[in-house]
């Protein structure tokens, strides 16, 4: 395993929309593993592909419950509503409440193509939608209604 440099905001590859994985191979299972690395050492919760600079549909997850591995993840149910602050990995020391469902399932492959179903309430269905904007090109600052984004 290998620590990968985090991209931070001003980066253009932030706003591009990620591949779809096509081929579930070693280096993809390599991937996988420096961002999980990574997402420990930063001290994250959650990392997507786009943010160690690769366009690939691929994020990590770990709320202190142990590591989720997501390749082409997709949002199959979203429900209700919840306020919280986020922060992000690429943004560091900023800061904003967001408005995210307050529980969500996704379908997911790992890292062998096996599909699987996580369902996520509060700060885990708050990961799950963070990741998967990124996914898309979108950062959480697009997700706060009043539009203020906090410095720490």
């Amino acid at each position: 395993m290998a620590l990968r440099n985090v991209v931070k905001l001003g980066d253009p590859i932030l706003n591009k929309v990620s591949r779809k994985v096509e081929k579930f191979d070693d280096r993809l299972g390599i991937l996988i593993d420096d961002m999980l690395e990574t997402l420990y050492k930063e001290n994250g919760v959650g990392l997507a592909a786009v943010q160690v600079g690769i366009l690939k549909r691929v994020v990590v997850i770990d709320i202190g419950e142990g590591p989720m591995e997501l390749v082409n993840p997709e949002i199959t149910l979203s429900e209700g509503e919840q306020r919280e602050q986020e922060g992000c990995l690429s943004l560091p020391g900023k800061w904003g409440v967001t408005v995210r469902p307050m529980k969500v399932q996704v379908k997911a492959q790992d890292r062998n193509g096996k599909w699987q179903v996580f369902t996520g309430e509060g700060l885990k269905a708050r990961a799950f939608c963070h990741e998967l904007d990124h996914l898309d090109g979108i950062l959480f600052t697009t997700r706060v209604p009043d539009g203020v984004i906090e410095e720490q």
